[in-house]
């Protein structure tokens, strides 16, 4: 069948994107799913910095590529083998499909997937193949989703069931931003009531892990950025405390106001000078949860004899170390009773047909998360 999508052909091109237009929408043919496969009408996907990684190039991926990996929407038709799911169910798209076999999926961590992660790597679903195509030549998935399209053909292993009551341009952002930013909070970390936690880096990423470190009972949750306006947002949605990480004092400012540092750091910026930063804010015996992604070249120096010394923790997180057939529906009813209040990360909407200038708006920091309606 015929979908508008958006195909990313060339990554690196200068901003202002609204003017070198990396993405292109256009019509490209989408095959039926395959065995183990479900085609889906796609309601709403997120925008995320991710998304904007591929597209400067920081983060490669085999081009050309429909770009997009935090989605939901419908189910419109299933494949052979496929279990669990039918037509007319609700979904969110996860962006690591968990094969169920590898060693990772059987010690219950299905992010690190190992066929997934290598069918991400070459732009292929989880089984292998392509279901995009243009003029009969394969166009690239982005993370077995390919998000930024009107129906995505994925893994059923992408998706997950949820309760129709909830509205899907809502339930796409817990596919990434909740299950990635609630995930480092609750899994990787373990935060616990009482505790002492800062976030690094507020986009929509970092505000879900500061809501998350707020339901979990953290006593004190202190937002750093270097932009004001995130800050602010971040204090109204409860930030006890709000610091600019430009600030040449900021280090003293955070330890002299949590009485020596902070039991534990999330970082999601995905810069070197935020992991030095969050070490620096960690207090002895702390720990340092980093689930940004910085360029793959970065390197990072600490002082070997304080991990010793000190009991420092430096722990990746990667989509929250979560299991997201059991992680989005408790994150979901968190947002039912008001605990994570994810909607009001939403900055902007906006049609398929003005996605280059919302990763303007991304790049330029001026949103938080932009929700793409394909309707």
């Amino acid at each position: 069948m015929k979908v508008r999508a958006a195909i990313l052909r060339e990554s690196g091109l200068p901003a202002p994107f609204a003017q070198s237009r990396p993405l292109s929408i256009e019509e490209v043919d989408l095959a039926p799913p395959g065995p183990g496969e479900v085609m889906i009408k796609i309601s709403a996907a997120g925008i995320c910095h991710s998304d904007l990684s591929v597209i400067e190039g920081v983060r490669p991926r085999p081009l050309p590529m429909v770009i997009g990996h935090e989605s939901a929407g419908v189910v419109v038709e299933v494949g052979p083998f496929v279990t669990g799911l039918q037509v007319g169910d609700h979904v969110v798209s996860v962006f690591v499909p968990g094969c169920g076999h590898c060693v990772p999926c059987s010690g219950g961590r299905p992010v690190l997937c190992e066929p997934g992660a290598q069918a991400g790597a070459v732009g292929a679903l989880l089984g292998g193949h392509r279901r995009l195509s243009l003029f009969g030549e394969p166009i690239n998935h982005h993370s077995g989703i390919s998000g930024f399209a009107e129906y995505a053909t994925v893994s059923q292993f992408s998706l997950v069931k949820i309760d129709k009551d909830l509205a899907l341009e809502e339930a796409a952002l817990f596919g990434c931003a909740v299950l990635t930013g609630v995930g480092a909070v609750v899994n990787s970390a373990q935060v616990q009531p009482g505790s002492k936690v800062a976030v690094i880096g507020m986009g929509g990423v970092g505000m879900a892990a500061l809501l998350g470190a707020l339901a979990a009972g953290a006593s004190m949750v202190v937002a750093l950025d270097t932009n004001e306006a995130k800050l602010s947002l971040a204090q109204s949605l409860g930030a006890t405390h709000i610091f600019n990480a430009k600030d040449s004092n900021v280090v003293d400012a955070v330890r002299d106001s949590t009485g020596g540092g902070v039991d534990t750091v999330i970082e999601v910026a995905g810069a070197v000078a935020a992991l030095e930063l969050g070490y620096a804010i960690t207090r002895r015996g702390g720990q340092l949860v980093t689930a940004g992604l910085p360029p793959p070249a970065a390197t990072w120096q600490i002082p070997a004899v304080s991990i010793v010394a000190e009991e420092r923790t430096i722990r990746g997180s990667y989509m929250g170390s979560s299991v997201p057939v059991r992680d989005l529906p408790r994150f979901i009813e968190l947002y039912r009773r008001g605990r994570l209040p994810i909607d009001r990360l939403v900055t902007h909407r906006l049609s398929l047909d003005d996605i280059n200038e919302g990763m303007d708006r991304l790049q330029q920091g001026t949103a938080i998360r932009q929700i793409v309606l394909m309707n």
